[in-house]
């Protein structure tokens, strides 16, 4: 339970109180339900949820943008977008927020991010741990699938596309993972069951 009460106790804190903002990275494998665990965390203590995902969509979208095709590009493709990209956008939506603490999903996701991260916004951040939603790639495939399915709009949710992110998660990701653990910051939930099995009081 330390976990749980280490983040109530962050959710009481107010911005006047805190000299810099309270980060907590999220990460796991596509479809790990990451996104809809931080929708539950951000009810129950109070995070802004920022999902490096989300922004990138949402600024290849933008009319104009300059990121645009080549956001698209990357995400069709399975690959990860440019880590300055990545981090000016997180950058400005912890600035327009008037929040202080916030869940960071899907970031960072290789050495290049992580690197990226330290020299741009470590010190300005504080870094109170990472979750690790760990789930089998068969599970997390067959809900991306699913997802696709029922018209998610996401241009990666298909085959080909999840195979290459898959490969990139483990080839990539799961090295940064391991570089947290072994600093004793990682929080591991087994994200195979379903959604509303995943019961926080048995991980944190």
């Amino acid at each position: 339970m330390f976990l749980a009460n280490f983040l109530r106790s962050i959710s009481k804190l107010t911005m006047s109180s805190m000299k810099k903002p309270a980060v907590v990275f999220v990460l796991g494998g596509p479809g790990a339900g990451k996104g809809t665990q931080c929708a539950n965390i951000v009810k129950e203590y109070g995070f802004v949820h920022l999902s490096a995902g989300d922004l990138l969509r949402a600024e290849r979208n933008k009319p104009g943008s300059r990121y645009g095709e080549m956001i698209e590009e990357h995400i069709r493709n399975g690959g990860i977008v440019p880590v300055e990209v990545t981090c000016s956008l997180i950058e400005k939506a912890m600035k327009e927020s008037s929040c202080e603490k916030f869940l960071i999903d899907g970031f960072p996701r290789n050495q290049n991010n992580m690197e990226g991260w330290n020299r741009q916004m470590a010190d300005n951040v504080n870094l109170l741990f990472v979750l690790f939603f760990d789930c089998s790639q068969e599970v997390c495939a067959q809900r991306c699938l699913e997802r696709g399915a029922a018209g998610s709009g996401r241009s990666d949710d298909n085959p080909e596309s999840l195979k290459k992110r898959f490969q990139t998660y483990m080839n990539d990701t799961m090295p940064i993972i391991k570089f947290y653990e072994k600093r004793n910051l990682v929080c591991r939930v087994d994200a195979s069951k379903p959604p509303d099995e995943v019961k926080w009081s048995d991980y944190i």
